[in-house]
């Protein structure tokens, strides 16, 4: 899972993760966390999600993170946006409005930069990543991100010797190993999303469920 497997990603158009409307339990569930106007929420992996305009129409500053910069510009074109682009340390910074993405390393942002992030979503980074690199993003959430913190995660469940990913399969006791110790975590919906998911059919996969928690930072 170096960075180059996921330029390539792009590079061939091999995007299946990318969703072309805004995920439906973002709109269901955000906006019981209650943020005021103006707070700033952090995307991890952001790719060309809408689920950054759909942030911003609600009055959140949006600050995404991407590797891809194939990405990152393709999302301001699509929006028509057009970005205002500066250099800050290892990242090529995009603003527009509310939106600002970071295209660089997410293991490179530093606390500072993070420092007025009052929640997190993420649809589609902690599944983006095998094992040590899910422990090494927790970890790196747990220490960039300040206490009272809230936020969504997104999670497949799914029996991984059936499949490899990515997306891997994250268990419901995982998410407590990674974020216990830092996070309250509570299960606010669970769907069975086999029936829907044909590439996972072929492949062999027999159960596939989607986890949606709420996060709060201690």
């Amino acid at each position: 899972m170096e960075p180059e497997f996921w330029r390539e990603r792009w590079a061939r158009d091999q995007i299946g993760f990318h969703l072309p409307e805004v995920n439906p339990y973002l709109q269901r569930h955000w906006p019981q966390l209650a943020l005021t106007e103006g707070a700033q929420v952090l995307v991890p992996l952001c790719g060309k999600s809408l689920d950054l305009m759909w942030l911003a129409s609600h009055g959140l500053r949006v600050l995404g993170v991407e590797l891809s910069q194939q990405a990152v510009e393709a999302f301001f074109n699509e929006q028509n946006l057009t970005p205002r682009i500066t250099e800050r340390g290892a990242f090529k910074v995009y603003q527009a409005a509310l939106i600002e993405v970071w295209c660089g390393d997410f293991f490179a942002m530093g606390a500072e930069s993070l420092a007025d992030c009052a929640a997190l979503y993420d649809r589609a980074a902690l599944i983006a990543l095998p094992p040590l690199m899910r422990a090494r993003y927790a970890e790196h959430l747990n220490r960039l991100l300040r206490p009272g913190c809230q936020g969504l995660l997104v999670t497949l469940d799914y029996d991984q010797t059936q499949k490899a990913g990515p997306p891997f399969a994250v268990m419901d006791d995982e998410v407590k190993v990674l974020f216990g110790s830092h996070w309250r975590s509570d299960v606010l919906e669970e769907q069975d999303i086999l029936g829907e998911s044909w590439k996972f059919v072929q492949d062999g996969v027999t159960r596939l469920d989607e986890r949606v928690y709420q996060l709060t930072k201690r």
